[in-house]
């Protein structure tokens, strides 16, 4: 008796599975795709938040919050509020004035006895997208940065006790160290200036690099802007000896050297230098998104601004009076 059995011969049995394979190569990239998408619009949203906290701290003080303070001694910081850094300064705007309540602001950040808020996560601080870091442990998380403008300066007239950076341009960003800037100071307006933008979460590593995320030490001492940024190209970033700080975004309570501020020098995503030999720092915006980060304005609206915008163009967005003229096309 002959019984006839159907099945799958091993040819058949190929082609369904490079067909298979196809299809997922080809759906993959998709997923991938909606999901950077969601992410990216939650990150807009968290800055939107933001951007709403400080006009609501503005309302009630009249000026954005400093972003750090130097006290009486050079390179040294004064016990007090203004240690801490603006997302700290502005907690109470953001619903979170139980976290807020936990600070004491009459010692030290460092203290133990703030280690409760120095370590707690707040979402809202994250840019989904950026998981990367590895902070010590109790040291949160940020992916959000102060702007201070397109100049090198990381101290500059009452906290330059040293005179390192007297004949510097003076800050004209968004924020800097025992400046409290009121809206009336935007004379570019507010929607041509930037507040806040994305910063990699630093890798936390000397033994590692990360480009977007490291603060490499050429050794140098630029005098001008063009300076640094040539001496900051000329470096191999993957020789160790390069390595300055590694500890962007964290803790976001605090802002001693890196952790929550900027500078709108270089364009996003490229490399960040930093120039201790004068007090002198380029530490630029960088994100996961592709081809560019987003950027909270003074007007509270949000941008996402391409890695190829031009030099010109995210210096004048970075400055709060330059009177640069930025087209609507220019990011």
């Amino acid at each position: 008796m002959n019984r006839n059995r159907s099945g799958f011969t091993l040819i058949e049995l190929l082609v369904v599975i490079a067909i298979i394979a196809v299809l997922i190569a080809l759906l993959l990239p998709a997923v991938q795709s909606a999901r950077e998408a969601a992410r990216r619009a939650q990150c807009v949203n968290n800055l939107k938040q933001m951007g709403l906290a400080l006009h609501n701290y503005h309302d009630v003080n009249l000026a954005f919050p400093m972003d750090r303070y130097n006290g009486p001694a050079f390179g040294e910081y004064t016990y007090g509020l203004d240690c801490y850094s603006v997302q700290c300064r502005v907690l109470p705007y953001m619903e979170q004035t139980p976290l807020f309540a936990t600070f004491n602001f009459n010692i030290n950040q460092t203290d133990p006895a703030n280690s409760t808020g120095v370590a707690t996560v707040l979402q809202s601080y994250i840019c989904p997208s950026d998981m990367g870091g590895n902070p010590p442990v109790g040291w949160a998380r940020t992916s959000y940065h102060c702007n201070e403008g397109p100049q090198l300066c990381w101290l500059w007239g009452p906290s330059d006790l040293y005179g390192a950076n007297t004949n510097m341009p003076a800050p004209n960003g968004a924020f800097f160290t025992n400046y409290a800037y009121p809206m009336s100071s935007f004379t570019d307006g507010l929607s041509n200036t930037a507040l806040m933008s994305e910063r990699l979460i630093g890798d936390f590593s000397s033994a590692v690099v990360t480009i977007r995320s490291d603060l490499f030490a050429p050794g140098t001492a630029p005098a001008s802007i063009s300076d640094a940024m040539a001496q900051c190209r000329a470096i191999d970033p993957t020789n160790l000896m390069y390595q300055g700080l590694n500890n962007s975004g964290a803790p976001w309570a605090w802002v001693n050297n890196c952790e929550t501020t900027y500078q709108h020098i270089t364009t996003p995503n490229t490399m960040s230098c930093m120039f201790p030999a004068n007090w002198r720092i380029m530490h630029g915006a960088s994100s996961q998104h592709p081809g560019g980060v987003n950027v909270l304005l003074g007007d509270g609206s949000v941008r996402f601004v391409k890695d190829s915008i031009s030099v010109t163009a995210w210096q004048a967005l970075g400055s709060r009076n330059g009177g640069e003229v930025i087209s609507a096309d220019s990011y």
